[in-house]
């Protein structure tokens, strides 16, 4: 099992080295040279990696290991700054595009809870590629990376809530104080983390790096930034939302910097196994008797989404510059809409065909969000 394990990590960076060289001749970003590397070498490409188990694994430590730095950088500051962001522009975003999804799928379909359903699907947008492509590019800060945040952090707030009324759409029935009960300690949950960046955080890296040692400095941070995302997931919010709490928990202290500087060479290695598992989960059989079909679930996602996400960041009083730019970087569709899909197919909201098909469209966008988002200033200018 072991050997297995490292062969196919072994396989795995050596398809990614290969491919991303290639692509970078050709000005292309890394990112989208780990999803084709993926592609290539997952059980639906050639074939060298069937199981993706371990993969999937390693690609949410580096989904963790990104948000954690991003908290980091970001402050708790800089949120409390962009509150109006969150609330307003990130609820105008997912409001409008559940509503104009719904819609749209409900005339094709003509099942309003399916309808719906895929409305939660279309929601969502990807936080992993939005920051890492917004970190690449130094652009965090700017106003359209600080619009986009702030609608991010909304979406995974929305997880929950999501998953709860899946049931409720296929029929299962609903549990009103069950759910209350989960919204509730999700909140309490988030309310408690925060607090201690005031008072327990810093005091326990204070006594850490007073025994200079960097090995226990390094080990208490990736224990505060795991420990934080599994606490926040056993109460129904998302790793990634755990993980970036805890990054802005440590930013309030004093040590974020060497934090920071401790756990970029970790998050960049896993990072690029998050975007390969990306790869392997698509279908190259179903892309190539279904392309015309894939094409036109992309273009409708990516004209929904720019023109909600457009609406959404002048509502809460962007230039419109800000706010094609905001647009264009959120229409792809979200790692954790794959989650949704997955709960969904489960409970009868979406059959094979329809997941495959999602599921290919979802990759696709992914894909070309980096040319997106290179395009993104011209087109907004």
């Amino acid at each position: 099992m072991e050997y297995e394990f490292l062969k196919s990590l072994e396989v795995i960076f050596i398809a990614s080295a290969a491919v991303i060289l290639l692509l970078y001749k050709l000005k292309i970003p890394s990112l989208i040279g780990f999803i084709v590397a993926g592609i290539i070498i997952g059980p639906y490409g050639i074939g060298l990696i069937k199981d993706v188990h371990f993969i999937q694994i390693l690609a949410e430590i580096g989904v963790i290991l990104l948000l954690f730095t991003i908290g980091i950088e970001f402050s708790l500051t800089k949120l409390f700054r962009i509150k109006k962001t969150v609330l307003g522009g990130g609820g105008a975003q997912v409001f409008f595009t559940i509503i104009a999804s719904a819609a749209i799928t409900y005339v094709a379909i003509g099942d309003i809870n399916k309808a719906i359903f895929f409305g939660f699907l279309y929601a969502l947008s990807s936080t992993a590629i939005v920051l890492k492509l917004l970190a690449e590019r130094g652009e965090i800060d700017s106003p359209h990376g600080h619009t986009m945040v702030g609608i991010l952090i909304f979406q995974d707030l929305c997880i929950v809530p999501l998953m709860l009324l899946i049931p409720v759409l296929s029929g299962d029935g609903i549990d009103i104080l069950d759910i209350g009960a989960k919204m509730g300690t999700a909140v309490l949950i988030i309310f408690i983390v925060l607090l201690s960046s005031r008072w327990i955080v810093p005091a326990l890296l204070h006594q850490v790096v007073r025994t200079r040692s960097r090995e226990l400095f390094l080990t208490t941070v990736i224990l505060l930034c795991l420990g934080i995302a599994l606490l926040t997931s056993r109460f129904g919010l998302s790793l990634a939302l755990g993980a970036f709490l805890a990054g802005l928990i440590i930013s309030e202290s004093e040590y974020a910097h060497q934090a920071l500087s401790d756990i970029l060479p970790f998050k960049d290695s896993f990072m690029g196994l998050f975007f390969v598992s990306i790869g392997m989960l698509m279908n190259t059989e179903f892309v190539v008797d279904n392309g015309i079909r894939i094409a036109e679930v992309v273009a409708l996602i990516f004209g929904l989404k720019i023109i909600t996400g457009i609406v959404s960041a002048l509502l809460i009083g962007n230039a419109l510059r800000t706010s094609v730019m905001t647009g264009l970087g959120l229409a792809q569709i979200g790692e954790f809409s794959f989650v949704l899909a997955i709960a969904g197919k489960a409970s009868g909201l979406i059959s094979e065909e329809f997941y495959q098909l999602f599921l290919s469209s979802s990759v696709v966008t992914m894909i070309l969000t980096p040319f997106m988002m290179n395009a993104a200033p011209m087109i907004s200018e």
